[in-house]
């Protein structure tokens, strides 16, 4: 089958490799989409932490943010599986550790995690093996774009409720991409009142053209008390930002990485009596972000700029863009053989 593999830094090309073996307790799946994120450019360009710890080494195939169909079921999985559309947990715990066992199996030390650590192959390919209890099947109502926004979702959804919101508090949410909007919308359908710090009128008028009316540069935004902020950046200098700009006794959600350390005053935390929290991963939020979706609470599809094939990957982890995808945040990848997608 064909994969894209990554084989050094900023180098990567598109292979004939070997199909997934159908091992016991796992489903083979087709690809039909693969989002690219943040995540994928760092193992791209060779900046992810991972890379540089042993978590993740070259060659490497990413794509974690994934819809397709399950085309074979191995040894033990229920055949009921077979022709379902999709979607998956990108964090595979043991199953045994205690933390597996207390149900956190995406902090587990030993997980793979799919597409970035450990080898497990990503979905940047034709096929791809999932364990079937990380599997979460799609409603018919959702198509592949919008399976592929699954993953996406369930970390902003873990973010929002991590901030703790009741309706009508005030939250306030740094940066305008994939993640930071879609907590800006699942915000918002929550009945909260939500407003966006962003860098530029582009990504700011966007925002705005999917009804996050509240959406400022740092120079135009409004002194307001933010009963939480929500850090999905990946600028150094915003969790400092977003603990000055809390309200005391409030939250800071921080699930942006930036590729240095953020400083942050733990004076400022004390004496506001501010509650920080870390989101890693969105397996507790996948089920309710489907559900999101399906039922139209929200509507991520404006968030995809193209969907491109998997010969243009390489170009589009390198930062190229065709100026006619326009402002929307989120590129696709459909992995099929051309004539089949």
């Amino acid at each position: 089958m064909r994969a894209f593999v990554i084989t050094g830094p900023c180098s990567a090309e598109v292979q004939d490799v070997a199909p997934p073996e159908l091992r016991p307790g796992e489903v083979i799946v087709n690809v039909e989409r693969a989002g690219v994120c943040g995540t994928d450019v760092e193992l791209f360009t060779g900046q992810l932490a991972y890379l540089h710890t042993g978590e993740a080494s070259y060659p490497l195939r990413i794509g974690h943010e994934w819809c397709g169909v399950v085309r074979a079921a191995g040894p033990g999985v229920d055949p009921g599986w077979l022709g379902r559309r999709v979607t998956g947990d990108t964090m595979l715990g043991c199953g045994q550790c205690h933390r597996c066992q207390a149900g956190r199996h995406y902090l587990c030390a030993d997980r793979y995690e799919i597409g970035i650590r450990r080898g497990w192959p990503g979905a940047l390919a034709e096929r791809l093996p999932v364990p079937a209890w990380a599997l979460h099947a799609l409603p018919p109502s959702l198509d592949p774009a919008l399976g592929a926004l699954a993953e996406p979702g369930g970390n902003a959804l873990r973010a929002v409720r991590a901030a703790g919101l009741e309706p009508g508090d005030r939250l306030l949410v740094l940066g305008p991409g994939t993640i930071g909007l879609l907590c800006a919308q699942l915000a918002t359908a929550g009945g909260a009142e939500v407003h966006l710090l962003g860098e530029n009128d582009t990504s700011l008028s966007f925002a705005r053209s999917l009804g996050l009316t509240s959406a400022w540069t740092a120079d135009t935004l409004p002194q307001l008390p933010f009963d939480a902020v929500i850090d999905a950046s990946n600028a150094a200098s915003l969790p400092g930002l977003a603990l000055r700009l809390v309200e005391p006794g409030g939250r800071v959600v921080c699930i942006g990485l930036a590729g240095q350390p953020s400083m942050i005053d733990s004076r400022i935390a004390v004496l506001k009596d501010v509650t920080i929290v870390g989101v890693l991963g969105g397996s507790a939020g996948l089920a309710r972000a489907i559900e999101s979706f399906a039922v139209g609470e929200v509507n991520p599809r404006p968030l995809i700029a193209a969907t491109v094939r998997l010969d243009e990957a390489a170009s589009v982890l390198a930062g190229h863009r065709d100026p006619a995808w326009g402002p929307a945040p989120k590129i696709h990848i459909d992995p099929r053989p051309v004539g089949r997608g």
